[in-house]
């Protein structure tokens, strides 16, 4: 019987296989580590073993190098050495949400003639929590602290709500403060139209609520679907979900400027206006759930990539508009060439662009 300490990954600190290289994510800590292939094949194929039978495995020559990468893994705290490897499960990759819609996109412009008062009730019906609202032209303070009240006085199960706005001198950093104490739904504010570009302020320490600056502006639907690695979640809840769905679109119903109910805003087929159709009869529709499924490790490209499964994935704007599990258009990494580059620039996606009508100005 084997009583020597074997090598064991924390459950917490799970590997993905890219094309030339890997990754690491720790789950627990928030965190990405680009490893080497030959790292990820020592943990793949070694895990569970001593590390004289590890060593036995290679060319007594490779001998430095598979302790260098042993070491790397206790200092990093990635693996450990036990004699009861049983009492350490893997992580339980199953992901379960007992409610059906989990998030939703609510999009405003000056000519939107839906009561979205409406909409954030129906919300309510189903259970949504986390609910984003953009608007596309100039928004007063006060409209948005009244919307807000509205949640507070009809208790609603609303917990986090991530605006979208322009700037204007009301909403200065010192007011938004303000306001994010007195309301605890708020979870960020994206600023665009700003002197100031990327300019994030922490909470009071607290990073999940911000508030972000930036120069662009933001005048539709259009704008989303950046793949970066600004957007990471490397968490056990994002990549659970990840394994078994789709990371965007999964769980997710929107609003259109005009009101009508989609997936994503962004998306060309929708399933009713809400001024004749409620969210729970577009989300009963056939294809509604068409994307919600498509996961990470089925689309072009991305089934390779050492990010795949922390990523956010666009199904609105894709490489090749006629094929549903094409990669990303608006992703720049290369996961065979492990590089970034800017993608509105890449000569092979002009023809996409072109289709989207998309303004690169």
């Amino acid at each position: 019987m084997n009583t020597l300490p074997v090598l064991k990954m924390h459950s917490n600190c799970v590997v993905v296989k890219g094309a030339n290289r890997s990754t690491i994510y720790d789950l627990q800590r928030n965190e990405v580590k680009l490893i080497p292939s030959d790292l990820q094949n020592l943990i793949e194929q070694h895990e569970g073993k001593t590390i004289e039978e590890i060593k036995t495995q290679y060319n007594e020559s490779d001998h430095e190098v598979v302790e260098e990468y042993l070491n790397f893994l206790l200092e990093h705290e990635y693996a450990f050495f036990t004699d009861t490897p049983e009492f350490y499960p893997k992580l339980n990759t199953a992901w379960f949400e007992s409610y059906i819609i989990t998030n939703a996109i609510i999009d405003i412009n000056s000519d939107s003639d839906y009561d979205f008062i409406k909409v954030l009730s129906q919300l309510d019906d189903l259970n949504c929590k986390h609910v984003e609202i953009r608007f596309f032209d100039t928004i007063k303070l006060n409209k948005v602290t009244e919307l807000l009240e509205f949640l507070n006085e009809t208790e609603s199960i609303v917990s986090s709500i991530n605006f979208v706005v322009s700037f204007t001198e009301e909403f200065r950093v010192e007011q938004l403060t303000e306001l994010f104490q007195r309301q605890p739904r708020i979870c960020s504010f994206l600023i665009y139209n700003h002197a100031k570009e990327n300019f994030i302020k922490p909470l009071q320490g607290n990073y999940i609520k911000y508030i972000k600056y930036v120069t662009k502006n933001i005048t539709s639907a259009s704008h989303c679907g950046v793949i970066s690695t600004e957007y990471f979640s490397p968490n056990s809840k994002a990549y659970t979900e990840s394994l078994q769905h789709n990371s965007c679109l999964n769980r997710k119903i929107s609003v259109d400027v005009s009101g009508n109910i989609k997936n994503c805003p962004s998306m060309s087929d929708h399933f009713g206006n809400i001024q004749e159709t409620t969210l729970s009869e577009a989300l009963n529709k056939k294809e509604f759930k068409k994307y919600w499924n498509v996961t990470k490790d089925q689309i072009d490209t991305c089934k390779d990539c050492e990010f795949r499964h922390i990523c956010t994935d666009c199904r609105a704007f894709t490489e090749n508009p006629e094929d549903n599990y094409s990669k990303p258009l608006k992703c720049g990494y290369n996961p065979y060439t492990n590089e970034w580059t800017e993608w509105s620039t890449n000569p092979l996606k002009q023809k996409a662009i072109k289709y989207y009508h998309l303004n690169m100005s």
